[in-house]
């Protein structure tokens, strides 16, 4: 927040928001404005539609006198979209402003197809889901988009992503940008975009773990990636790279898909344990399909699992080391009992006593709207923050 005394509209909203002011006078007594310029700036917040008065009736005021009205934020006055992309998957939903989920839809989507069908299909799918919901696209505040490989949030671009040939440096804003406008004719919204490990952590956290301060979330699936939130917010690296745990290379001789030899993705993904069990007979190619043999208890999926867990326990002994989360979390296709048994062997085993004290080793609570819920989150963050607040506000003419 701007200094005591200078307070703009967004950091009135902003206190709102996080419960830390809601009356007029505690926004007074926080921020040192007067009452009066308290008044002027809500009734810009008012006026678009971004603030209500409380149900909850008048309360008293920290200073004194008359019981004080209620402020809250009005979650209802737009609506976001957000899909979660995996490799052979995908996943689109409408989410309210604080991330309830108005209507969904999973189905088939090849990201090896490119960007131009897979962004194509996405926007086909928002424009249904819409009509779903019983909401209009004018209502749109933003779209959030989940995918399986490192992207640069300046640019909303996926940089040198192994498991997605053709995407690499692809606008993927701007064409889902147009596949929305040209579905639903309404005019072009944000566009967010960033790695699904990152944005299924920022919404596990945030829904399930709020007071954890390091939060550290392994997605085991086709590849293997990692997203991190420390202090609230997402640690990315200096160009998106944080957290690709899957290229750290653990000394096997195995072929990844990135070209190098002995990578962690190449010898424990949900992909590698497919690739073993089908050179056993057993009709396996994704990491879902292992997936779907681990739910019917087959006995040598969870015994390959079991042992991707102890290879990635490993490296995951570094990772607790380096950064000393209070929640680790294991996501993903292979994220089931036999899996974990083998991550916490590892762990335990070759991390300090000091390092995993105080560590809750979980698996995931939003299973797969985790992403969504993360890039539902991520929009809603971007979009009301404070200093955006203001250029929004300007711009509506408020």
């Amino acid at each position: 927040m701007t200094g005591r005394g200078q307070a703009s509209s967004g950091d009135l909203l902003e206190l709102v928001r996080s419960g830390r002011a809601t009356t007029r006078g505690a926004l007074q007594q926080v921020t040192g404005l007067s009452r009066a310029t308290v008044g002027q700036r809500l009734d810009r917040l008012f006026r678009a539609g971004w603030l209500r008065e409380g149900a909850g009736g008048p309360v008293d005021s920290p200073q004194g006198g008359r019981p004080s009205i209620t402020l809250e934020f009005d979650d209802e006055h737009a609506v976001v979209l957000a899909a979660d992309l995996d490799t052979r998957h995908a996943r689109a939903a409408v989410l309210t402003l604080t991330g309830e989920i108005l209507a969904e839809h999973a189905d088939t989507l090849v990201v090896e197809d490119g960007p131009d069908v897979v962004l194509g299909a996405l926007g086909q799918w928002f424009g249904q889901l819409l009509e779903k919901a019983g909401r209009p696209a004018r209502a749109v505040c933003g779209i959030g988009l989940a995918v399986p490989g490192p992207v640069d949030s300046e640019t909303g671009r996926v940089v040198q992503p192994p498991i997605m040939p053709g995407w690499d440096g692809y606008d993927i804003r701007g064409r889902l940008a147009r596949a929305f406008t040209e579905q639903t004719g309404a005019g072009p919204v944000p566009v967010l975009v960033d790695n699904d490990a990152n944005l299924m952590a920022y919404g596990e956290q945030r829904t399930g773990h709020p007071g954890c301060s390091a939060f550290v979330l392994v997605k085991v699936s086709t590849g293997i990636g990692a997203g991190v939130v420390v202090d609230g917010s997402v640690y990315r690296g200096i160009d998106g790279g944080a957290g690709d745990i899957g290229h750290i290379r653990v000394g096997a001789d195995a072929l990844c898909r990135c070209g190098s030899y002995g990578c962690l993705a190449a010898v424990a993904s949900g992909g590698a344990v497919a690739g073993r069990l089908a050179e056993a007979g057993v009709a396996a190619t994704s990491g879902s399909d292992v997936r779907d043999l681990l739910s019917a208890g087959h006995p040598e999926a969870a015994r390959l699992a079991r042992e991707a867990g102890r290879l990635v326990g490993d490296v995951l002994a570094t990772v607790v080391t380096l950064l000393n989360p209070g929640v680790l979390m294991i996501a993903g296709d292979l994220a089931g009992t036999a899996f974990l048994t083998g991550v916490r062997e590892l762990l335990y085993q070759r991390a300090l006593p000091r390092s995993t004290a105080h560590l809750d080793v979980v698996t995931s609570r939003l299973g797969e709207r985790a992403g969504l819920v993360g890039a539902g989150a991520l929009v809603v963050e971007h979009l009301y923050a404070p200093e955006r607040v203001e250029e929004r506000l300007l711009a509506m003419g408020v």
